[in-house]
């Protein structure tokens, strides 16, 4: 355990790039990150986004750089992630939480917008990986943390495309973690379930607008915990993983979904019936 650890900042000195840093899960991981102790470097496609995040860390006195990026375009991550070691000489971390939800069946489906969501969920991750790793393996150390979801595991209905990305990003997870484990590189996924961010609350509001908080209760209640996560919960885990007190932690697949997957909705009976 290392002095950092003790005093609270697990982060401590390392660098830290966040790739879909400006909202939800990725902003709550921009800071978490900076308040232990990491200088933070975060991409994502919306300028104004970025310009916002970016000022409010730095207000609060956080390293923070922020870029607008577009996470499917090679040309456009090498860039950033050249600029960035340029810049700090390193990258000890890279978090992947870049992602849309898209809805559909395999029938109603368009290839257009089967290959959207694969670019922008699983060929991001792809890209960021394939830049970052060298740096990584010429230092011998490493964390990747690849965000992914519940829906890895057991799907809803009518989002064919969203839950075939994220079940790949677990498998490319375990892949990564047994092609860079020798070289000091830890790759591990994260599987939330319902998380309160505006990405959630877009949906909910397509089932229904008038009154989207309903339908957000509606799922809270399918969480044995009884409630949606809070971003910050989901960036906790992360910093975990980023942090030395995970440094056995890799091919992981972390599920954060408030009990959701340890169950099944069958239901037995209360009382012994013999």
């Amino acid at each position: 355990m290392t002095p950092e650890t003790l005093s609270g900042r697990l982060l401590e000195g390392t660098v830290t790039v966040v790739a879909g840093g400006s909202s939800g899960i990725g902003r709550a991981t921009v800071a978490r990150c900076a308040q232990h102790g990491s200088i933070v470097e975060f991409f994502a496609n919306d300028a104004t986004e970025v310009e916002l995040v970016e000022r409010e860390l730095r207000d609060a006195g956080f390293d923070i750089r922020g870029s607008t990026v577009d996470a499917s375009d090679d040309h456009q991550v090498r860039q950033f992630v050249d600029d960035v070691y340029a810049r700090r000489g390193r990258i000890d971390t890279l978090v992947n939480s870049v992602g849309i939800q898209r809805y559909g069946t395999v029938v109603t489906t368009s290839e257009e917008t089967w290959s959207e969501v694969m670019d922008v969920n699983l060929k991001s991750m792809f890209l960021t990986a394939k830049h970052v790793v060298p740096i990584m393996q010429r230092a011998r150390t490493g964390s990747i943390i690849n965000v992914s979801s519940a829906q890895a595991a057991a799907s809803q209905a009518n989002v064919v495309a969203y839950t075939a990305s994220k079940g790949a990003i677990v498998a490319m997870t375990r892949a990564m973690s047994m092609d860079h484990a020798p070289e000091g590189i830890r790759v591990n996924s994260i599987c939330p379930g319902s998380v309160d961010t505006p990405m959630l609350r877009a949906s909910a509001a397509m089932i229904d607008a008038n009154d989207p908080q309903r339908v957000i209760d509606e799922w809270a209640a399918g969480h044995p915990i009884g409630r949606v996560a809070e971003p910050q919960e989901i960036a906790d885990v992360v910093v975990f993983l980023a942090s030395s007190l995970a440094s056995f932690v890799t091919g992981a697949d972390v599920r954060v979904d408030g009990g959701t997957l340890a169950g099944v909705a069958l239901v037995a009976p209360k009382d012994d019936a013999r």
